[in-house]
């Protein structure tokens, strides 16, 4: 087929693109994941590793359509992260949202250093 020369090969699996951030207060991860519904999604984290995993159905009408060209993507990810030091793995949160899932992992208040203090000497 002519058509296969050009974009993005056939066969290629499903990898979302994601931003990753990491603030003093947490570590944020959004993905970008078209065409998946919540149910298709998972997220977990494992002492310091988030994954998220996820499965994209094709329809029984595509499987049935004969098509010259096809660039829409089927099939599984997981993609993982290491976390960095200091997050509370079992905060985490997630939401997903047209498409978008974001992860958020607080991470610990840092301890306030304490103060120094003279200490008097008894007699």
């Amino acid at each position: 087929n002519p058509l296969e020369m050009f974009g993005v090969p056939a066969g290629v699996a499903l990898n979302p693109e994601v931003d990753v951030s990491d603030g003093e207060d947490k570590f944020m991860l959004k993905a970008d994941l078209p065409g998946l519904a919540e149910d298709d999604v998972e997220v977990e984290v494992s002492g310091d590793v988030l994954t998220i995993s996820g499965h994209k159905s094709e329809s029984t009408e595509d499987k049935e359509t004969d098509y010259c060209r096809r660039e829409r993507r089927f099939g599984s990810f997981r993609r993982s992260f290491k976390l960095p030091d200091g997050v509370v793995g079992d905060k985490a949160k997630a939401s997903f949202d047209k498409g978008v899932l974001t992860v958020t992992v607080p991470k610990q208040s840092k301890p306030q250093q304490p103060k120094g203090k003279k200490v008097p000497l008894n007699d």
